[in-house]
């Protein structure tokens, strides 16, 4: 009965230690499992993200949908207080309609109400200078700062057009890179088409920057070139460091992010190149930048001014700073009260 007792004890001992080994495995096995699972679920969705992002990113560069400010009926400029501008809408390729406001000279302002599109045309031909304001991303042609520098021009006796490049404001489209330099180059045609040999001069603000100096070599190379070029906030996509760059933003709000997804420029997406341009261009040149510009920090205006200056001269490069205790920023340099001095110094040396 005693060996009895002991084969029983030893086969209830193993059968035990088998259940015990079985399920220490099954314990082992499941968290390995779970990684596995985890891990390709979140390969794919980075690899559905990978495919959908890059639109988004594009969306994010020019920021196109926010168009404030809000209820804004663009069609109406006198209701910011812009009694001396115009509202028309110009075809700059077959499907692409763009809203352009025409601010004339503050001097003109009695002699232009009730005035048609026709005879605001005709003014062009007056002698004036006549500027071309390039925005920059987000928002509408109503933005106040993009008022004040339509105001500021028309108070020193210029003319001022004010385009919403496609898919902003009232224009039609989307946003591309090729896209906004071609409505570039076409507001710019049409206006030497009627402006007969008055000044033009292109004012280039952030985004807009790339813009005039894109839609600038694509003048060179049909043999032509612009009066003047101002760039105020001018950014360079080569040089400036993600973390800086004023059309990333989501780069430094969410960590690793950019380790997964290129930036918004590669492949061509959106390049800019505006420190290549600047090697290229032959128009004068004035540089405008706050040295407190949160978005672009003023050394990248430093750089890209030596590049404009060696590949012309000081002479034809200026570079003018704004001190950062003023609380400009990015976009308040138009509140300045020696701008208007700047500017005219500029024009008269065209």
């Amino acid at each position: 009965m005693a060996r009895k007792r002991v084969v029983k004890q030893d086969g209830t001992s193993s059968a035990a230690s088998k259940v015990q080994s079985s399920a220490k495995v099954q314990k082992e096995r499941t968290p390995s499992r779970w990684w596995l699972k985890g891990g390709l679920l979140a390969l794919f969705v980075i690899f559905i993200l990978q495919r959908i992002l890059p639109e988004l990113i594009q969306h994010l560069v020019y920021a196109h949908r926010l168009r404030v400010p809000f209820f804004v009926d663009l069609s109406q400029p006198a209701d910011l207080s812009l009694n001396h501008t115009i509202n028309m809408y110009l075809t700059s390729e077959e499907g692409i309609s763009l809203g352009v406001w025409h601010t004339l000279p503050k001097s003109q302002w009695k002699e232009a109400q009730g005035k048609d599109l026709a005879w605001y045309q005709t003014t062009l031909r007056d002698g004036s200078p006549v500027f071309i304001y390039l925005h920059g991303n987000t928002g509408t042609r109503a933005a106040a700062h993009r008022i004040g520098v339509a105001k500021v021009l028309s108070a020193l006796g210029y003319h001022v057009l004010v385009p919403d490049y496609r898919g902003f404001g009232d224009s039609t489209g989307e946003p591309t890179e090729a896209g906004l330099t071609t409505d570039a180059l076409y507001v710019y045609n049409w206006v030497k088409a009627r402006s007969g040999n008055s000044l033009v001069v292109i004012w280039g603000h952030s985004l807009g920057t790339g813009v005039a100096t894109n839609a600038a070599v694509k003048l060179i190379e049909q043999g032509q070139v612009f009066d003047g070029v101002m760039l105020e906030g001018a950014f360079n996509s080569a040089r400036q460091e993600i973390r800086h760059h004023p059309f990333t933003w989501y780069y430094w709000t969410f960590p690793g992010f950019g380790y997964f997804f290129p930036e918004p420029w590669a492949n061509n997406k959106v390049v800019f190149p505006t420190e290549e341009n600047l090697k290229k261009m032959r128009s004068p040149i004035l540089f405008l930048h706050a040295q407190d510009d949160h978005l672009v920090p003023f050394p990248i205006a430093q750089q890209m001014y030596e590049v404009a200056v060696s590949a012309q001269n000081a002479e034809r490069v200026k570079l003018v700073s704004f001190d950062g205790s003023k609380g400009y920023l990015h976009n308040g340099l138009y509140r300045d009260a020696g701008l208007p001095d700047i500017i005219k110094k500029f024009v008269l040396s065209l």
